[in-house]
Order: structure tokens, then C-alpha cells, then sequence
């Protein structure tokens, strides 16, 4: 059984992109991150966020799969400088390294 993709799915779908982090350490400077953990899916935690899906952010936000980059992190992937995808829910920038997976 193969569901469709909602709109709104595709929409962010067509919206991420390949990022460095020295284009996104302006946004980690006003706080606008939030990373997301290779395991899950980028755009179904972008999506929950757009359409303020309390439950799934929460649960994600609890076990630690999203959260707001910490200054530990910051420094991590300064180092590495992976390459990273990105997608804009404003006010957020959501982030996860796709080197990972």
C-alpha cells in the first residue's frame, strides 16, 4: 500500500537543500536551528513543525531526535564541516547531516 504525499510534503520536499554550516552560523547565532537526527526523516519533522503537531515535535523534542543546536554541537560540525540538508519552517532552519546515513 503506497500513500500519497500531502502537499505540504512535497512543497518542503522541493524546498530542502545542500548547506554548509558557515552559511548557517547566522541562524545558529539568533537561535533558529534545530537539528534533526539522521534516523528520522527531515521533511516529516518539518512538516509536523509547519502544521504545529504538538504530539510528534514533542516526542522527537523528548527523546532528543530534534532540538536547537547546542554550542558543543556548533563546534563539532565547525570542525567537520559535513555537508548538510536544510529546510526552512520560519522561524525556524531544521538541519540534519546526511553523511550519516
Amino acid at each position: 500500500m503506497t500513500e500519497e504525499p500531502s502537499t505540504l510534503y512535497a512543497k518542503l520536499l522541493g524546498e530542502t537543500a545542500s548547506i554548509t554550516w558557515k552559511e548557517l552560523q547566522p541562524f545558529f547565532a539568533k537561535g533558529a536551528l534545530l537539528w534533526v537526527e539522521p534516523s528520522l526523516d527531515l521533511i516529516e519533522v518539518a512538516q509536523a513543525v509547519a502544521e504545529n503537531d504538538a504530539n510528534k515535535v514533542s516526542a522527537w523534542l523528548g527523546t532528543g531526535e530534534v532540538g536547537k543546536v547546542s554550542e558543543s554541537q556548533a563546534l563539532a560540525l565547525l570542525d567537520r564541516d559535513p555537508p548538510l540538508w536544510a529546510v526552512v519552517v520560519a522561524p525556524w532552519v531544521l538541519i540534519q547531516d546526511r553523511a550519516t546515513t
